[in-house]
């Protein structure tokens, strides 16, 4: 529970308390990534985010009670326009697929924690995820360690059509894009 606690930066003499509100801000690390993986029907593509354009504070607020911590208006958001998925044709490909020009952003808000009794390292996490102007709950498991600066680590799986987004076709018809995605981010975190 205390690296928990660390996780949003409250002293470790908070865990002794049912209930507190309390608010923080964090940096994400250069060395950090976010990473996109998708399959078609004959290979596999990756974008990767520009992790360096995360440079300024995130702003976290909480409210903790008992094993949980209940998050407000800590968000993370993504410019569509930083991922790179290793061309030109590619990344326009990907642009459309999001509908950047009308949604050029993909908001992931923090919304819950709450431990794992089994494992000191893991949460499980409750997030909202907004793409293309629209939002789905999702409940993921997801990995930490580390003192001063934390490695939160998750693989968030997630369905193209749950955001009506439509999976491109290529060549006729002959490429096409599988509805299912995974987010892998390995963010490393610091208190700003």
């Amino acid at each position: 529970m205390k690296k928990i606690l660390f996780f949003i930066s409250i002293l470790a003499t908070l865990a002794f308390t049912n209930a507190f509100v309390g608010s923080t801000s964090v940096l994400i690390a250069p060395t950090s990534k976010i990473l996109i993986k998708g399959k078609t029907n004959i290979s596999t593509f990756k974008c990767q985010y520009n992790v360096s354009k995360l440079n300024k504070p995130i702003p976290v607020f909480f409210r903790k009670y008992k094993d949980e911590i209940i998050f407000d208006k800590t968000t993370l958001v993504l410019d569509n326009a930083n991922f790179d998925c290793g061309g030109t044709g590619i990344n326009n490909d990907f642009q459309k697929l999001l509908k950047s020009e009308t949604y050029p952003h993909i908001f992931i808000k923090l919304k819950e924690i709450s431990e794992d009794p089994n494992n000191e390292n893991r949460i499980q996490a409750l997030l909202d995820i907004e793409i293309a102007g629209i939002t789905r709950s999702y409940s993921i498991p997801i990995e930490f360690e580390g003192e001063d600066t934390l490695l939160i680590k998750g693989i968030l799986s997630l369905n193209l059509r749950d955001f009506n987004l439509e999976p491109p076709k290529k060549a006729f018809g002959l490429i096409v894009v599988k509805d299912t995605i995974d987010i892998n981010f390995q963010l490393r975190v610091e208190e700003y």
